[in-house]
This record gives C-alpha cells, sequence and structure tokens, in this order.
C-alpha cells in the first residue's frame, strides 16, 4: 500500500503544478515502498537524491510562475519552499554521513509537509492562477 494515495482533492486545477506533485507523491512512495522492502543504500541513497533535485525543480516552476504571474504571497511561499529544500537536503547529507537511519518519522514529515503544502499553500497559488486565466 502506498503512504500517499493522490486524488483529486489535491488539484491545485493548474495541470503542470499538479502533474509535479503526483510526481513528487510518487517519489515519497517509492521511498516508502524501498525501506519497507529493506533495499540496500545505493537504491535509497538515489531516491532521496532524486527527490531532492526533483523538489528544487518543482518549486523552482511554481515559483516562476508567482513572478511572472505577480503572485502577493511570492515572499511568504518561497521561504517555505527554502526551509523545505534545506531540511530535505540536510536529511540527505546526514544519510549520506550515516548519522541519520531512513525512518517512518521521515518520510511522515514528507508526507505530512507535501500535503499540507499542496492542500493549503498551492491551493492558494492555484487559485490565484486559476484566476489569472492560467
Amino acid at each position: 500500500m502506498a503512504l500517499i494515495e493522490w486524488s483529486d482533492e489535491y488539484s491545485v486545477k493548474v495541470n503542470s503544478i499538479d502533474n509535479q506533485h503526483i510526481k513528487l507523491v510518487e517519489m515519497v512512495n517509492t521511498l516508502h515502498s524501498a525501506m519497507k522492502e529493506g533495499k540496500g543504500k545505493e537504491v535509497i541513497g538515489k531516491v532521496i537524491s532524486d527527490l531532492v533535485s526533483y523538489t528544487e525543480t518543482h518549486f523552482a516552476h511554481e515559483e516562476d510562475l508567482m513572478k511572472k504571474h505577480s503572485y502577493p504571497e511570492y515572499s511568504k511561499h518561497k521561504a517555505m519552499h527554502d526551509e523545505l529544500v534545506g531540511q530535505v537536503k540536510e536529511i540527505e547529507k546526514s544519510y549520506k554521513e550515516g548519522k541519520t537511519v531512513l525512518s517512518h518519522d521521515i518520510l511522515n514529515f514528507l508526507k505530512s509537509w507535501l500535503m499540507v503544502h499542496i492542500g493549503e499553500t498551492d491551493k492558494r497559488l492555484g487559485s490565484y492562477l486559476v484566476s489569472k486565466s492560467l
């Protein structure tokens, strides 16, 4: 069973953002599956690295849309992005250094952050972008 089940309730009504959110959910679910199956460090390490990279790509896309459409909450939204990227990079660094063992606490943190961010912050962004005919 997947850690996160995507549903339309998470849609922000902007296809490019929704498609990227689905990809992020799939990546967290892949990490969850790898952990459950006891896969080796190299598999989990690659998934974490991919998650960090894709998160940065996704956030850059959202931030470009916010700037292009003069989103009034840009600074606050970007600060949240920066905070998560920092936290995920710290998880990756600690994992590579052997200081942190991936656990369900880390997965639950990623799940919670992603679902809250999409469900609240990104929904506001989506509504704004839809009002701008995006």
